[in-house]
């Protein structure tokens, strides 16, 4: 347990949120209920093991955090995920009914490990070591099947190092949900071209050989198709789109819109992993100012998503 003034609350609450559950008690010294409370929670940290984070916010205190958390009355209780309000609760409840409410939230020890095997994944990916980070993955994979980064992570290993057959039954269970994740969606595409490029003849054509046949039919659709999947294949990803385009404002329809979902799956494959609540401006995720905080220009990448974006409106409208 902590407690959190505005000055350490985007530290310690916001950016504390992106990877453990933050349990946010607004109390103060006058309320009886917060006094019975208060022990309830601080034995619930230590039960949880770091599966959440406790902190206390003194409502008489700090009366800009309690009026941006809209809190009415107390001991009121907000849980953040994310950088975000997730959940909470008012009054004393029992211990019992706190941990019903943290339960719903708080991961369990199998998935802590699990994420915590994913996480050393990225290490060992960032520092170029794939095979120790396809083995981690695996091990998270096996000791917690719901971890979607996890199971993303993997997949795009295993097409990048070919196993396409791997790759299709790992991510079926993905692909059956109701509606499919879009991350999903966009393997199976990336998966679609380079299932194509192994099996189809065309995958193997030079792309100055489809430029001709497209030369000669501006709606050879077929041949700008086979192109753009092979530009995908060979990682060029704004050639693909810029060809799919060219399908898209000649006919939207074309294939049941396999050129738009195409096109929209190359879009979420280079969309940057979103910044932390906060890290963009002098407010948190909530709006409260804060001091300190120096603008960042904007991410490059996320500027070529936006204008190809852009790009993608203008052509179905």
């Amino acid at each position: 347990m902590m407690d959190v003034t505005i000055a350490n609350f985007e530290t310690e609450v916001i950016a504390a949120s992106m990877t453990t559950p933050v349990l946010v008690d607004f109390w103060a010294p006058w309320c009886g209920p917060c006094k019975s409370l208060g022990p309830v929670l601080e034995k619930l940290e230590t039960a949880y093991a770091g599966r959440f984070k406790l902190v206390k916010i003194n409502s008489d205190d700090e009366q800009q955090l309690a009026a941006a958390f809209g809190i009415r009355s107390i001991p009121t209780c907000i849980l953040l995920k994310g950088g975000q309000p997730v959940d909470g609760f008012m009054g004393a409840l029992p211990e019992g009914q706190v941990r019903q409410f943290l339960d719903k939230h708080v991961p369990g020890e199998d998935e802590l490990q699990a994420q915590a095997i994913a996480d050393e994944a990225q290490e060992h990916l960032a520092a170029g070591d794939p095979h120790s980070a396809r083995a981690a993955l695996e091990q998270a994979l096996a000791s917690n099947p719901g971890n979607d980064d996890a199971r993303f992570d993997l997949v795009k290993l295993l097409m990048q190092d070919g196993e396409l057959g791997q790759a299709a039954a790992l991510l079926a269970p993905a692909l059956s949900r109701i509606p499919v994740p879009l991350r999903f969606e966009a393997l199976q595409q990336w998966l679609n071209a380079l299932e194509f490029v192994n099996t189809d003849p065309r995958g193997q054509w030079p792309v100055a050989r489809l430029d001709e046949l497209i030369g000669q039919n501006k709606r050879d659709f077929e041949s700008r198709f086979a192109k753009a999947r092979l530009l995908m294949t060979a990682g060029q990803w704004t050639e693909a789109m810029d060809e799919l385009l060219e399908i898209i404002m000649r006919d939207k329809k074309w294939d049941e819109e396999a050129p738009r979902k195409t096109y929209i799956a190359i879009l979420e494959l280079l969309s940057p992993p979103p910044r932390k609540p906060g890290s963009e401006t002098g407010k948190s995720s909530g709006g409260i100012e804060l001091m300190g905080k120096a603008a960042v220009q904007e991410d490059p990448q996320a500027v070529l998503v936006s204008s190809y974006r852009r790009k993608l409106s203008m052509a179905l409208n």
